[in-house]
């Protein structure tokens, strides 16, 4: 089969589960099914069409609105079915068409659940943790990344880290966040869990003095930590060995 073609199925099909990824982190959060009720306008409670469900051309076709009552869309939506269809199509180019593959796409979906539910709520879902958690330990088990004491230690320092860090800020740091770093540690590594926090802790500086400049987010209010920590894994675990050498070749010059 053509490598374009293959590249055009993942990029439509990660499409639609990003479609799903948004139902799940709105929805898991406030204890409602994935499943019922169906899609539907927040606000006049129409049952969406199929029409109105194509990921991204839905909202760009009816210029953010609901046919409905004319009601606005939240971009969050399509914003998060096109990462989710970019990251899944650019992942084999990334982490080569291996085994591997199969743990980064689940990263991957776990962190775009992830991101909509911090964005929308400020919560990480421990139901959301756990599920991922049973997939990851599945997968380690016959997709050896690193070696199984270096995941159980990232697990350890992940977890650590954030923990100190949430006793020594009296509270800066929730307890959504301490759990997913213990889960990230696992999957990536005590090296690499470590470089995504400080990647994260970095963008989300970034991010924080954005926001700031443009009036959205407030000085000491809480933000939603989760699109650093999303840009900070994903840097970490594609990228990391690779700043690490380079790290280590600057430091040695």
């Amino acid at each position: 089969m053509n490598s374009n073609i293959i590249f055009v199925a993942i990029f439509l099909y990660s499409l639609l589960l990003g479609s799903f990824f948004n139902v799940v982190g709105l929805r898991v959060p406030v204890g409602e099914s994935i499943v019922f009720p169906r899609s539907h306008c927040p606000r006049c409670k129409r049952q969406l069409t199929a029409r109105e469900l194509i990921p991204v051309v839905s909202y760009v076709v009816q210029g953010g609105k609901c046919r409905g009552c004319g009601e606005k869309i939240s971009p969050l939506y399509p914003f998060v079915e096109l990462s989710a269809a970019i990251l899944f199509t650019i992942s084999p180019l990334l982490a080569g068409w291996s085994k591997e593959l199969l743990v980064s796409w689940t990263l991957i979906s776990l962190l775009m659940i992830l991101f909509v539910s911090d964005v929308r709520y400020m919560i990480i879902p421990d139901k959301v943790l756990l599920f991922f958690a049973f997939l990851f330990l599945i997968e380690r088990l016959f997709i050896p990344f690193i070696p199984w004491r270096d995941a159980l230690i990232g697990a350890a320092v992940g977890f650590s880290l954030l923990f100190l860090i949430a006793v020594i800020s009296k509270g800066g740091m929730g307890g959504g966040d301490i759990k997913l770093f213990a889960l990230l540690g696992f999957v990536l590594g005590w090296k690499l869990v470590l470089l995504a926090f400080f990647f994260s802790t970095f963008y989300g500086t970034i991010i924080g003095l954005a926001g700031m400049a443009l009036g959205k987010v407030r000085r000491r209010k809480p933000m939603p930590f989760a699109p650093a920590i999303v840009i900070g894994t994903l840097t970490a675990y594609f990228f990391g060995y690779d700043i690490i050498q380079w790290y280590k070749g600057f430091i040695f010059f």
